[in-house]
């Protein structure tokens, strides 16, 4: 049966593509022939990426009237075109560069590449990519930033308990954090040259007082200067990497003040704190415009299987594939936050864990949560209502819980009479 099929116009009539490298583009601009003549001109020019270069090339497109610019997202390379370009009240796309890749067997070069790319484009063979205003675009540099500080401060503290380690010193098996302010005091006390397992032991605080004898064997080792000069250098990096934090999060604070309703919406999701709302801000904005459906903010965060089908038959694992990561790492740390919390969201994740593993139910509860997000900041008088621990089994039919129940109890060797309830 024929149906209708609604494409949009096939040629885009003035169109330029970009192919980018670090010190130099290319660029090729491709509009109608002159008269009725179906022939295209095309141009093809090279430019330095500095800006002056950029903006006489960002004048010559306007002057010709360009309706699009194409450019692949390579590296960071493509940042100061586009924005300059973005600047000049051009449109410019960004477009994944699996989707752009030249066909085999055909001579590679940069103009090539760009000529390519331009006659794919005037067909609207391609989709854009995702990329925020500015205002999303600085905020999102402030939280992955604040990310990578994280790391290293972890990676920093890991460096620490190894030094200790092989100074055998056990202070991480007594004190769940060796940086506290009994642990970081103690540290600094072997630092200064203090090495008595006693005196080192009686610094401890509140409810550490209580492990005193375990402290007093866990600190008897051979700290010494070498050990000294290497711990004073990690824990001043600590420190340093501390205050960069504190800095960035003010900063944060700062640039998502515009955005203030739409992270306080975001807090209400369970295991999602203020933290991890920035960071989803910052990911996916607070235009949902940009993605028609919930499905669709999942299917380019990568929270949806990926489906392969060929001759009729369905093939791969369901992989979700590999997203934006700066994205999927809060949203896993959210996921695994709620397991403990009495909610929707972390009854199925205790579900799913149980009988899927942990980490498919994180991708699943990452994905529920990325679907209340969607609503969320799609409808600003939206508001979070939790369906409760108890969702699945009181919508659960009585006749499935019953045949459940019953192959329990004969997989443990009964016979099941059921007589109804009078």
């Amino acid at each position: 049966m024929m149906t209708e099929s609604r494409d949009e116009e096939q040629i885009i009539a003035k169109v330029a593509a970009l192919d980018i490298g670090k010190a130099e583009l290319v660029c090729c601009v491709r509009v109608p022939g002159n008269g009725t003549s179906t022939r295209r001109l095309q141009e093809v020019t090279t430019h330095s990426t500095m800006t002056r270069a950029l903006t006489e090339l960002a004048n010559h497109l306007v002057d010709l009237g360009v309706e699009r610019v194409i450019m692949e997202a390579t590296s960071d390379y493509w940042k100061p075109a586009f924005y300059l370009l973005e600047a000049h009240g051009l449109d410019p796309w960004l477009v994944n560069s699996r989707d752009v890749k030249h066909l085999p067997g055909r001579p590679k070069t940069d103009v090539l590449d760009a000529v390519w790319l331009c006659k794919v484009a005037e067909r609207q063979m391609l989709r854009p990519s995702f990329v925020p205003p500015r205002p999303i675009r600085q905020l999102r540099d402030l939280t992955r930033y604040r990310s990578t500080l994280v790391a290293a401060r972890t990676a920093e503290k890991n460096r620490v308990e190894k030094l200790l380690e092989d100074a055998c010193i056990k202070l991480s098996v007594v004190a769940s954090d060796i940086f506290g302010v009994s642990g970081r005091e103690m540290m600094d006390a072997m630092i200064a040259g203090q090495h008595d397992p006693k005196v080192l032991a009686q610094m401890a605080r509140a409810r550490m007082r209580a492990k005193i004898d375990r402290l007093e064997e866990a600190l008897n080792g051979h700290f010494d200067h070498h050990h000294a000069f290497l711990l004073t250098r990690m824990l001043g990096r600590i420190d340093t990497l501390d205050t960069d934090i504190i800095a960035v999060d003010e900063q944060i604070e700062a640039h998502l003040a515009p955005f203030a309703l739409a992270a306080a919406s975001l807090d209400e999701i369970p295991g999602v704190g203020p933290v991890v709302a920035a960071a989803i801000i910052a990911e996916v904005g607070v235009d949902m415009s940009r993605f028609p459906t919930a499905g669709h903010l999942c299917s380019w965060a990568k929270f949806s299987p990926g489906i392969n089908s060929s001759a009729g038959k369905t093939t791969g694992n369901g992989s979700t594939g590999h997203g934006n990561r700066y994205l999927a790492a809060v949203l896993g740390e959210a996921a695994v936050m709620t397991q403990k919390t009495d909610t929707f969201l972390g009854a199925r994740y205790r579900r799913l864990a149980k009988r899927r593993g942990k980490k498919r139910a994180i991708v699943a509860v990452g994905r529920s949560i990325l679907i209340v997000v969607w609503h969320l900041l799609r409808d600003q008088n939206a508001t979070f209502h939790d369906l409760g621990s108890d969702h699945y089994t009181r919508h659960i039919h009585p006749d499935i819980k019953k045949r459940s129940h019953i192959r329990q109890l004969e997989a443990l060797g009964y016979t099941v009479t059921l007589t109804p309830a009078a």
